[in-house]
């Protein structure tokens, strides 16, 4: 029967890719104090120091305005299909005599 395969959450790679790239310790005393596979730290290291220009980007700040935006209108939609039902609702009520 198969092992099962280890999965590591994103807290945890960061911690061990932010530890590789200080340079402090060696790939494979970091992959033995974790109980990694050292090729897997190399890659995670790599990740981190390509993602890392991303992290400071000033584009975040329109998005989240665009996705402000994109949610209120959601919202309003949502609120006028709700109020149209609500009118519908008491139309009837009234046609049944509830």
């Amino acid at each position: 029967m198969k092992a099962k395969r280890k999965r590591y959450d994103s807290e945890f790679k960061s911690r061990v890719a932010l530890e590789a790239l200080k340079g402090e310790r060696t790939i494979q005393q970091i992959a033995k104090a974790y109980e990694v596979h050292p090729v897997q730290v190399s890659e995670w290291k790599k990740r981190m120091a390509q993602g890392a220009p991303k992290v400071f980007e000033t584009s975040g700040k329109k998005s989240s305005g665009n996705d402000f935006d994109q949610e209120r209108d959601n919202l309003h939609r949502k609120i006028g299909q709700l109020s149209i039902e609500l009118d519908w609702l008491q139309k009837k009520s009234k046609q049944l005599c509830l």
